[in-house]
């Protein structure tokens, strides 16, 4: 079918991906509002309330990526489609799910024992467990994605902006191939999506670069730095991928530090 039915795959993925997200983000939200208190004892009957349904929604949103990614290969290679499900870990982060859904709970009481009002310490509370929710889903999205390719026999992909709005780091990082091997790198609030790019041919590190030249001469109209070859900075300079603990691959900019653990003091 060619690319009337990718784009007609790519956009009901997109449907889908981006309802469930905003369901489940809405969910633990509106639980988190709800409470009548924040104390260890909310934390708990909270936990108990969400965490199910976020796990399912995280095992859907695999499994409608390997379905998506399934049906663009085989139509990239004239095949037949074939999703078989993916297997995600319950701890995508390599933590307990109900010591992550606790953070939130934490980064209050933090604020709280700060000296910050009630009301201004809740908040960061729920900035927190938005964070959090949103990037379950998207190592859902990317540890399925992996699984689909490589058992698809794709061995390179993109990332594809989602949305209307994209920040610096997924616009700069969407011109570029990666290997299959490798996870998306990802960052806090990223909801870009995989697409495949078939064939044994590495296309080259530098896929659009129309759209890199764009991102550039943007950043140049900001710095005032001379952009003419449309590599100046180059990109590699300012964005970069760091191995976060628990993320895996993080999309980062190269001036940023992160704790270490060499940085944590010995008890």
């Amino acid at each position: 079918m060619g690319e009337a039915l990718q784009t007609a795959l790519t956009e009901r993925y997109d449907s889908l991906s981006t309802s469930l997200r905003a369901r489940v983000i809405q969910f633990v939200l509106d639980a988190f509002d709800s409470l009548g208190g924040h104390r260890d004892g909310d934390a708990a009957a909270y936990i108990e309330q969400v965490l199910p349904t976020v796990l399912a929604a995280q095992a859907q949103m695999g499994q409608i990526t390997d379905a998506y990614l399934s049906a663009m290969i085989a139509d990239m290679l004239g095949t037949s489609a074939a999703p078989v499900g993916v297997q995600l870990p319950e701890a995508l982060r390599g933590v307990p799910p109900a010591e992550v859904y606790t953070r939130p709970f934490v980064s209050t009481w933090t604020a709280l024992s700060k000296g910050k009002a009630y009301a201004q310490a809740v908040n960061e509370g729920r900035t927190r467990l938005l964070s959090i929710t949103e990037t379950d889903l998207q190592l859902a999205r990317t540890h399925a994605a992996q699984q689909s390719m490589q058992r698809g026999g794709a061995r390179f992909f993109r990332r594809r902006l989602t949305g209307t709005k994209n920040c610096a780091l997924c616009t700069l990082a969407s011109t570029q191939r990666y290997r299959v091997e490798n996870l998306m790198p990802i960052h806090p609030g990223c909801d870009c999506k995989v697409e495949p790019l078939v064939g044994n041919k590495d296309p080259g590190h530098v896929i659009d670069e129309a759209l890199l030249r764009e991102a550039h001469d943007a950043v140049a109209k900001g710095t005032g730095e001379s952009d003419a070859g449309g590599r100046a900075p180059d990109y590699r300079d300012v964005i970069i991928t760091r191995q976060h603990g628990e993320y895996g691959p993080l999309l980062a900019v190269r001036r940023h530090e992160f704790t270490g653990p060499d940085d944590v003091p010995s008890p």
